[in-house]
């Protein structure tokens, strides 16, 4: 198991207690161990498959289905895994959570924080994000960027310490909002 920053929140190494029956399809699970650890190539599929699902509500949002994360091809995000570090959550074997980042200077680039949906709004998202960062101790600044629309997502980062510093048009359905943290 990934060892989370001394200041990662309790949450995190409390999420194997949560509560059975609010899984979904992943009931069936006998074990609710989770690993937050580093994810191979071996594991683009299970991801890629898990990010098309967990965006399907964003593609709904924003009525537009052609976002990136929903027409990523294979190729593609194996090409990612030779530049970006992957950090999955698993449950039972099963990756229910994935982020990805990169650095360049002293700016940490993270991307794509995905959770099963019937797996949300339980703590995981916020693991990824404080496992994610750990794993960049040199980064003085964090960035991503999420659709507008997504108050959710939004309410996420700010809770993380992250600040919206600035705004792009993506499309005539799609705004992003690029959010930092500075350490």
């Amino acid at each position: 198991m990934f060892d989370l920053a001394p200041e990662a929140d309790e949450r995190c190494t409390k999420i194997a207690e949560l509560p059975r029956g609010r899984l979904g399809p992943l009931d069936e699970i006998e074990t609710m161990n989770v690993e937050i650890q580093t994810a191979q190539v071996e594991d683009a599929a299970a991801i890629l498959a898990l990010q098309k699902l967990a965006y399907r509500s964003e593609g709904e949002l924003y009525q537009d289905w052609s976002i990136p994360p929903l027409v990523q091809t294979p190729e593609e995000i194996c090409t990612e895994f030779r530049g970006k570090i992957f950090v999955k959550v698993e449950r039972g074997g099963e990756i229910i959570g994935s982020v990805r980042a990169e650095q360049s200077g002293e700016t940490c680039a993270i991307g794509r924080v995905i959770v099963h949906p019937s797996c949300q709004r339980q703590g995981i998202g916020s693991c990824l994000m404080q496992a994610i960062e750990a794993r960049f101790p040199s980064a003085r600044r964090y960035e991503l960027f999420t659709g507008e629309k997504s108050t959710g997502n939004i309410r996420l980062y700010e809770r993380l310490r992250y600040r919206i510093f600035r705004r792009e048009r993506l499309s005539e359905r799609v705004t992003l909002v690029f959010m930092e943290k500075k350490l």
